[in-house]
């Protein structure tokens, strides 16, 4: 069985997706209901991704989003979303991270960027496929 098939079969993870989503953080809820949800280019909620689950997951601009609260700096933590995003990376998946407080306190700033990266990649891969 390929690696895709092996984590996209992962019950585990299904699971624990579908349970993240029906408990988001506050921080996932304003971005979710807020912007992302009505947003005209598609993103999931708690999308398992190979061996990971991404906060949000726009598969057209292979693009990840990830809310990073006060545990994302422990230093286990950060090793950890290391690896992750090197091997998302390495799939052709962006990973952008904000932080819980930048969610708050800069949200319009959070949503212009995800904006101008969302189209910045759906430019890039559309060039590709030519």
């Amino acid at each position: 069985m390929d690696e895709k098939k092996q984590y996209i079969h992962n019950k585990q993870l299904v699971s624990y997706a579908k349970k993240l989503r029906s408990q988001m953080t506050d921080e996932e809820r304003k971005l979710w209901y807020c912007y992302l949800k009505e947003y005209p280019v598609r993103f999931i909620r708690q999308k398992v991704l190979f061996k990971y689950i991404a906060d949000f997951y726009c598969p057209k601009a292979k693009l990840v989003i990830e809310l990073d609260g006060s545990q994302h700096y422990e230093e286990k933590e950060m090793e950890y979303d290391k690896e992750r995003t090197a091997f998302l990376n390495s799939k052709g998946i962006m990973v952008l991270r904000f932080t819980n407080s930048s969610i708050h306190n800069e949200f319009r700033n959070v949503c212009e960027y995800i904006e101008q990266t969302v189209n910045k990649r759906m430019e890039n891969i559309s060039y590709k496929a030519e």
